[in-house]
């Protein structure tokens, strides 16, 4: 398209655009959506079993019956000072642990039965199996030392404080980590309740479960647009910003297609329902959202594969330690010595390695106004390849506005100029005199009146303002009357995709007007950061070429993609992720959510739609792209300490796992129970002081 097409007053493309746009989204009644596998946030990998419970619940009750076990019970065997003993004391242990293995225990038996169906054990299995080695083998003790006079070693204390830290661990992470909320119901909020629907007998309200596809609709100025339509009769200016992201009003006339949730501007049009049901725009973002995130949630978190190779490698250790030991020595050994190599496999440090590190990491992000709605974000976060951009209202402020005045005659002021275009925009109804309306009122500026207004169709608006002629025409126009303008001073405005009018008084060229999508100033800056990090910057945008070309090419991006559709967002995002690139994609409006699903990381700018807040993973509070670069320098530190104390709280067991098997018990060295649980409280100590020293570096 050429340079001057884009400045076309009537901005003929992008309605076609729009068209397109909710061509084959027709209508749709969403207040019925009950889907039940809705797309809900998996906090993490490991925490499938987060809504069973409340943590916060169970960790306080689970430690008030973990009390008396530690004190009634000794540590692996060895009396501590505090313990003691009186007779009964064994039964009230039992009691205690077994309301405690049942109540406390329950998420990580839940989680450990979802993770093997899937053939996937990682942390809960991992702890439902100490838990359950420990509580079966305290129950055999517990009855042949009561029933046959074997002193059989129990390990409920170890039971009790694994349970207890286990549950400290996933409530530290839950509480540290917001909710994501149900993008579903958010969806059906932009929908009234309530419609008017035209009947042969006048006007009628029903609830929008009761319209059916083929009814009219009145819709009144400002009211919500209740499904996807045609409008059969008036015109008005939509704002579709909340669906679309489009900054500009689109201009809606008979015949023209409407999206539901979009708003009504200023006038009241009558609309035709095409469709209700599932085959409306939001029910296919919807669905688009939901299918990202059932995919997404395959990315494994770091403390999964580490519980996954621990329970591998404890399940076949203490296999081999049963044999070899049934070789040595007599059964009940072998399974002593079985049992005390499954249960120090479960280190307490790794249940808060992690945990501690998130809570921590989260605070520091919020500090830097980053909301982490997905804990796995900072494990995902490194080496991210390319981040994809939507223009509107992430590099831009995304409202359609002013950007600039520029006086070509000195016999006016700038004031008379812009009252001069005031005269003619007032009555006008598009989004440029919107724009410039809403401008004169920020500047206090009172227009002069006009008569004989006149709309010229491909050109601009024409009248009589204070006894002279006055036109108000695109570049198309100046150019067939030969008149122009030096370059310099057109030349910012253009390079931001900005459209240009300008304003003739008696044939003679007063001043030009400026409207466009602020480019936000932080955004140039961003982008050389990002190039300087080696990360490539992709804007996606639904503008026409030109306009996409020209922005891209102001901040410096060579790689660019336009006239986009929210299918269109998504099908990109998912090329890249398939081909295995490591992607963020950063967004605002409802048509993003899909992409923001469906990215290695999702970014919801603040000021967006709360369904993009949704089914984001990180929120910018600020609205402020540069804040995606603390979070980058965020992430690399808490995947630092992350993997320092995986290491902390699992390579422990690099020494104790063989030692409780007996390795050296040839010389004399049988790894004594005390030793273990000092080892183990020791990691958990180094644990939680090494997550306390994560900063991030400015």
């Amino acid at each position: 398209m050429g340079q001057q097409s884009k400045n076309e007053h009537e901005h003929h493309h992008h309605h076609m655009q729009h068209e397109e746009h909710s061509s084959g989204m027709d209508g749709m009644n969403h207040s019925h959506h009950d889907h039940t596998g809705h797309a809900h946030h998996e906090m993490s990998g490991m925490d499938h079993s987060m809504h069973m419970g409340n943590f916060k619940q169970k960790f306080w009750l689970s430690l008030i019956l973990a009390i008396p076990i530690i004190v009634l019970s000794p540590m692996m065997g060895i009396e501590l000072p505090f313990q003691f003993t009186f007779p009964g004391s064994d039964w009230i242990v039992l009691i205690l642990a077994t309301i405690l293995f049942v109540y406390g225990g329950q998420p990580f038996l839940s989680g450990a039965k979802m993770e093997l169906k899937q053939k996937n054990p990682a942390m809960m299995t991992l702890i439902s199996m100490g838990i359950s080695v420990a509580y079966f083998y305290s129950i055999y003790s517990f009855l042949a030392n009561q029933f046959f006079h074997q002193h059989v070693m129990d390990f409920f204390w170890e039971l009790a404080t694994l349970i207890v830290i286990m549950l400290l661990g996933h409530w530290i992470e839950m509480n540290a980590v917001s909710n994501a909320s149900d993008a579903l119901q958010k969806l059906a909020e932009l929908l009234p309740d309530e419609v008017t629907r035209l009947t042969e007998n006048g006007e009628e309200t029903v609830s929008l479960q009761e319209v059916h596809e083929g009814d009219l609709l009145i819709v009144r100025a400002g009211d919500k647009m209740p499904t996807d339509g045609r409008i059969e009769k008036g015109s008005t200016t939509v704002d579709e910003s909340a669906v679309t992201g489009e900054s500009r009003g689109v201009v809606k006339k008979e015949g023209d297609k409407v999206i539901g949730g979009s708003v009504n501007g200023d006038g009241t049009i009558q609309i035709k329902v095409t469709g209700t049901g599932e085959s409306g725009y939001l029910a296919k973002v919807m669905e688009m959202v939901r299918l990202a995130q059932s995919e997404k949630s395959k990315l494994e978190a770091l403390s999964d594969k580490v519980a996954k190779w621990l329970f591998y490698v404890a399940l076949f250790a203490g296999i081999l330690t049963f044999v070899l030991w049934l070789f040595i020595d007599d059964l009940p050994n072998a399974l002593e010595r079985m049992v005390t190599v499954f249960i120090i496999a479960c280190p307490h440090a790794l249940g808060l390695a992690i945990p501690l590190v998130v809570a921590r990491s989260t605070s520091i992000a919020a500090k830097n106004g980053l909301l982490l709605k997905n804990r796995n974000a900072l494990e995902n976060a490194h080496d991210i390849e390319m981040i994809l951009l939507d223009k509107t209202g992430t590099l831009t402020q995304g409202t359609f506005s002013v950007t600039g005045v520029e006086l070509l005659d000195e016999q006016y002021t700038q004031d008379e100029a812009l009252q001069y275009i005031g005269a003619l925009e007032a009555s006008a109804n598009h989004p440029i005199a919107t724009g410039i309306m809403n401008y004169l009122k920020e500047q206090k500026i009172q227009p002069y009146e006009a008569q004989d207004e006149k709309n010229i169709s491909g050109v601009g608006l024409s009248g009589t303002v204070r006894g002279k002629t006055v036109k108000i025409i695109n570049e198309k126009e100046l150019n067939r009357i030969d008149q122009s303008v030096e370059k310099n001073r057109i030349q910012s405005y253009q390079e931001q995709g900005n459209t240009i009018s300008y304003l003739l008084v008696e044939n003679k060229l007063v001043a030009l007007i400026a409207l466009g999508d602020k480019i936000k100033p932080e955004a140039k800056t961003f982008i050389a950061e990002l190039k300087e990090r080696g990360i490539q910057p992709v804007m996606l945008t639904g503008d026409n070429e030109d306009a996409a070309a020209n922005v891209a090419d102001y901040l410096g991006m060579s790689d660019y993609y336009s006239a986009l559709l929210p299918e269109g967002k998504e099908k990109i995002v998912a090329s890249w992720t398939q081909a295995g690139k490591r992607v963020m994609m950063v967004g605002d409006g409802i048509n993003d959510a899909p992409s923001l699903a469906r990215a290695t990381i999702g970014v919801a700018i603040g000021a967006g739609t709360d369904v993009a807040i949704d089914s984001a993973d990180v929120v910018l509070t600020n609205s402020n792209p540069e804040d995606i670069l603390h979070f980058l320098d965020l992430a690399k530190e808490t995947r630092k300490k992350m993997i320092q104390n995986l290491w902390w709280g699992a390579g422990y067991n690099i020494v104790a796992i063989p030692l409780a098997a007996g390795v050296l018990a040839p010389i004399g060295i049988l790894l004594s129970p005390a030793v273990g649980a000092i080892l183990m409280s020791l990691s958990t100590v180094i644990v939680a002081l090494n997550a306390m020293t994560l900063k991030i570096r400015k």
